[in-house]
């Protein structure tokens, strides 16, 4: 019964064991599902299931029914043709990082786009190129492709390496998005939980960097080759700083002054977003007032600037994937696939928040295999959303994919009819553009600082993944970090946080004992809390830290008990003692018996329990002892074990904590457990924990459950300050401990 007076709160219920509490309760048995259940659940078909698998996998047909064409259009189509025309530029731009002619990325723009359409949960998330998945492609390009076998850079050569280029980029992203597909259809949609925020804003942050070092040679307009492998950031800056005198003045002024143009454009959007009815399409102005002034001042002639170059009109046949490349890039596949996911679902997710409405891990994945496979066909490379292009999507209106089509029209326009214009373009511009897209990356650097504040895991993990990203490459550096993480999991769950408890404010709180100075502990208990997962790796650590709480090893007090044992049947054989009502007077001579002699001994026998059933009296442990023989004192009789933050205990530690607990019992100490999750009573039962020194009833609902069993059991003869505390409950009532039944500490 609980009664409210005032701000607090009155409990009056009977002492509950697990046990008790269950059969009072008539706790119900329930048919827990196997493995084997889940799977014929998973694979049974029938009507209504068939139905929602298909509306699952087809979501445009639960979505466009619904769409509200008055209301929604409008805004549709100004934010798809403001997302299209970022698009095309973030395409071409993008298409540099792959190492790839820039028209291919217009493919990667169009194609991905329409099959999202259809398959994609997200209504807001712009779907194309990414320069972190570009980066990534672009590697796997230089490495299975490099620069050096130009030879000698003829036009014929030139095509036939991009040729070559292109097709391995478009293997690498069929081969991602089959492994996003296989993925999806596994259910393993889950798989992003294992890149946490930290880990993804340090291995951005780092592509960022890539990027930026990627783009110099552009900038600058030297020939540097491509170094995919570890190091490869400083071998690049090595070779750029080594030609830095060779550098192109024009496409180096050009780059600078669009840069500054872009970054202080995107900051006044930013600053003013709210005032602005959409933000100022600054790409675009610089490309076009770009390209016509490099095609009427005839900068390709004068000042040897590299140019686009005309762009092929229309689309090519779709081509299968490179089967020798596919066998090459394997580990490169895999790296792509997950984290273009990992970007868009975050990105995503953000905004199903927003706007309320749900988005499915599994089925992204399927949409964004199946745009990679079919984007790759026609020779794009690998898709995913980048947050500035999805920005734009939302904040210029957009309410469903709708806008994704209308972007996806502007593309085909550009591809189809008016890409000869962007033929004069300079390349030093598309990579100012790419450069210009980083600030949000490169402004991540911040968290540094704040994650040290919040969480110093978090802040390793951040630093550990943006140095082996930035050093190692992104590839390795993605597989690095991860281990990383996993390692820093196992880290803090292998040496758990473990405190002794103690009774704050005379009620039924208990917490830990360095913490507060009004606490209260009952004489002869200690309360052991572990906050973590018991299991193999940290069962060792657990009981260290367990004895070092109580004070004495209760393995060693057991052996000491038994070899004294040994010495006291002697030594009354011998008649050296003398047998009282109360104790054993010593009435011989000291002698002096090696612990050598002791220990030759079976030591086996000296870790049973204590048997005394054959001598003439019952020793008392805590009395004084005959000479020469010396057992540790314990000065506690219970110990209370907070299982309320232990999730899971595996076999080998259960193992090893039943050896432990059965120590303190033969050592005539009674320990609980208290607050263990629902089903651990069970696993402990199905694996044979329980014996007749180790039993159920050791188990209570709360602490304060257990310390009250104490306090009732312990004979008020022996314990008079705890004698109020046992007329308060002679009928077994739950209480709050009176002051005067805890030790205080001084």
């Amino acid at each position: 019964m609980v009664e409210p007076v005032g701000n607090h709160y009155v409990v009056a219920r009977p002492v509950y064991s697990e046990n008790l509490f269950n059969e009072e309760h008539e706790k119900l048995h329930r048919y827990h599902k196997t493995f084997w259940d889940h799977l014929k659940l998973y694979f049974s078909c029938s009507p209504q299931k068939a139905k929602k698998i298909a509306l699952g996998l087809f979501p445009i047909v639960s979505w466009l029914p619904a769409y509200r064409f008055r209301e929604w259009i409008l805004s549709d189509i100004v934010s798809g043709i403001n997302t299209g025309l970022v698009a095309v530029l973030q395409g071409l731009a993008f298409a540099l990082l792959v190492n790839i002619p820039p028209g291919y990325g217009l493919y990667a723009a169009f194609f991905p786009v329409l099959v999202y359409f259809i398959f994609g949960t997200s209504r807001h998330i712009s779907v194309g190129p990414f320069p972190v998945l570009s980066l990534m492609v672009g590697g796997a390009v230089i490495r299975l492709v490099p620069d050096d076998i130009a030879g000698n850079g003829t036009s014929a050569n030139i095509s036939a390496i991009n040729e070559e280029r292109v097709m391995v980029a478009a293997s690498v992203t069929v081969l991602s998005g089959v492994f996003q597909l296989l993925l999806g259809i596994l259910q393993f949609g889950f798989i992003v939980i294992y890149l946490s925020q930290s880990l993804i804003s340090g291995f951005t942050t780092a592509a960022a960097i890539h990027v930026v070092v990627s783009q110099l040679k552009f900038m600058f307009q030297l020939p540097v080759p491509g170094f995919n492998k570890p190091f490869g950031i400083l071998y690049t800056l090595e070779s750029v700083f080594s030609q830095i005198t060779k550098t192109n003045i024009a496409d180096l002024v050009t780059s600078l002054v669009v840069l500054l143009i872009v970054f202080v454009v995107k900051e006044m959007n930013d600053r003013y977003k709210a005032k602005l009815p959409a933000p100022i399409p600054i790409e675009l102005l610089v490309t076009v007032l770009a390209a016509l002034i490099s095609h009427f001042a005839n900068f390709e002639e004068k000042f040897n600037v590299a140019v686009v170059g005309k762009l092929e009109e229309g689309f090519q046949a779709p081509v299968a994937p490179d089967v020798g490349v596919l066998q090459k890039c394997i580990g490169d596949s895999i790296s792509i696939a997950i984290v273009g996911f990992a970007v868009a679902f975050s990105v995503a997710k953000v905004y199903s928040i927003k706007h309320d409405y749900p988005v499915d891990g599994n089925q992204e994945l399927i949409a964004f295999g199946l745009g990679n496979i079919v984007g790759g066909s026609f020779k794009g490379f690998a898709s995913s959303t980048a947050l500035s292009r999805s920005g734009v999507q939302e904040s210029t209106g957009g309410k469903t994919q709708i806008a994704g089509i209308i972007s996806a029209v502007i593309v085909l326009i550009v591809i189809l009819a008016i890409g000869f214009l962007l033929a004069p373009l300079q390349k030093s511009v598309l990579a100012s553009l790419a450069l210009g897209n980083l600030k949000g990356m490169l402004m991540q650097f911040k968290e540094v600082g704040i994650l040290w504040r919040k969480d110093k895991y978090d802040c390793v993990i951040w630093v550990v993944t943006f140095l082996a990203a930035v050093i190692l490459g992104l590839d390795i550096g993605l597989a690095t970090a991860v281990a990383f993480q996993l390692l820093t999991v196992v880290i803090r769950s292998q040496i758990p946080s473990c405190t002794v408890l103690a009774n704050v404010g005379r009620s039924n709180i208990y917490r830990n004992r360095k913490d507060y100075n009004d606490i209260y502990e009952p004489e002869g208990v200690k309360i052991f809390r572990c906050s973590s997962p018991i299991f193999f790796a940290n069962i060792e650590f657990f009981r260290e830290k367990l004895i070092t709480a109580v004070g004495f090893n209760p393995l060693r007090v057991l052996r000491k008990r038994n070899k004294a044992l040994r010495k006291i049947r002697k030594m009354l054989k011998k008649g050296e003692l003398q047998v009282t009502p109360v104790r054993l007077i010593y009435v011989a001579n000291q002698t002096q018996e090696s612990d050598e002699e002791l220990d030759n001994n079976m030591i086996e026998e000296l870790d049973q329990p204590t048997n005394m059933t054959d001598l003439p009296i019952q020793i008392n442990w805590g009395a004084d002892l005959p000479p020469s023989i010396t057992v540790p004192r314990v000065d506690i009789h219970s110990i209370i074990l907070d299982f309320s933050a232990v999730s899971f205990l595996d076999f080998s530690a259960m193992r090893v904590l039943q050896k432990t607990l059965k120590e303190f019992v033969r050592i005539d100490i009674d320990v609980y457990i208290a607050g263990a999750h629902e089903g651990l009573l069970d696993k402990l039962e199905r694996c044979a924990f329980f014996d007749e020194e180790i039993k159920p009833s050791m188990f209570f609902l709360t602490i304060h459950d257990a310390v009250l069993h104490i306090l009732l059991k312990k004979d008020t003869a022996s314990y008079p300050k705890l004698k109020v505390a046992e007329e308060k409950s002679r009928c077994n009532d739950y209480v709050v401990i009176p002051s005067n039944g805890l030790r205080s500490r001084e």
